[in-house]
């Protein structure tokens, strides 16, 4: 009741950062746009679990909540999740290689080693995906498990509240929408510009970039030089010159040849009359 709403009221700001992040060149799921990130969501959160913590401490427990329960419940879960996550990030780790290992084993029988490898894949990616599922809800109920423990002890000792239920609801009412809306417009309305300015401030001029395999080489840039351009055509007509004089002396030897053989032929034919 606690955590999944508080998740939640803060992930649109998370994401208004992380497009900030991105269009700023960083990744927010690599370093140090992660650190970035999780430092500015510190604020979040604590304003989110507040709001989250409250509203059930008011609606469903009908308890006086704590005037800081949300910096309590934010520091604590930031102490359970530094210890907790890494256990279970092993855990998960160690339940998918043995589960990986098992399948592969299975798919060494020799029944199923003929099997195609579209189905082969599917199969393999069921049989230990499930199991990787499975064991990552557990541990994800075990985080909330203790999440809830850390809730329970604020409210264990929390005054119980005797006023009507409408005034209960006007007092979590006010914990979203404050009692001066024309500033809570306000300064919603200022901060949506701030960040749209600052995100085309900061979005790079062309976009995507390209990767580093792609990019083109500069083209290299000829000076005309008159000179040099006139020498070379020189040489080219001189070329030309001399293979139109070889092919006009061919054309005349050749011209000669079939002359002497008509001349040949005449007198043979002379002689033999």
């Amino acid at each position: 009741m606690v955590a999944w709403p508080a998740v939640w009221t803060g992930v649109p700001i998370k994401i208004v950062l992380g497009l900030l992040l991105l269009a700023m060149g960083v990744h927010p799921w690599e370093m140090p746009g992660l650190a970035l990130l999780l430092l500015l969501s510190i604020p979040i959160d604590i304003w989110a679990l507040g709001v989250s913590a409250r509203t059930v401490f008011l609606d469903r427990l009908h308890l006086e909540p704590p005037e800081s329960v949300g910096v309590t419940l934010w520091w604590q879960a930031a102490l359970l999740s530094a210890i907790y996550l890494p256990i279970a990030y092993g855990i998960e780790s160690q339940v998918v290689a043995g589960a990986k290992g098992v399948v592969g084993g299975i798919f060494e029988v020799e029944l199923l080693k003929n099997l195609p490898v579209p189905e082969r894949i599917s199969l393999e990616l069921v049989l230990w995906g499930s199991v990787a599922t499975v064991v990552l809800l557990g541990l994800a109920l075990g985080w909330l498990f203790l999440f809830g423990r850390i809730v329970q002890r604020p409210a264990a000792v929390a005054r119980p509240l005797t006023e009507p239920y409408q005034a209960l609801v006007r007092r979590w009412d006010l914990l979203r929408v404050p009692t001066d809306q024309p500033l809570l417009l306000t300064g919603f309305t200022a901060t949506g510009v701030l960040l749209v300015l600052l995100f085309w401030t900061v979005m790079p001029v062309t976009t995507p970039h390209p990767h580093e395999l792609y990019r083109k080489e500069p083209a290299k840039v000829e000076v005309f030089k008159p000179t040099e351009a006139l020498q070379k055509t020189e040489k080219l007509i001189a070329q030309a010159e001399s293979a139109v004089k070889a092919l006009e002396a061919k054309a005349k030897q050749g011209a000669k040849g079939k002359t002497s053989a008509k001349g040949g032929a005449r007198g043979a034919g002379e002689r033999a009359r």
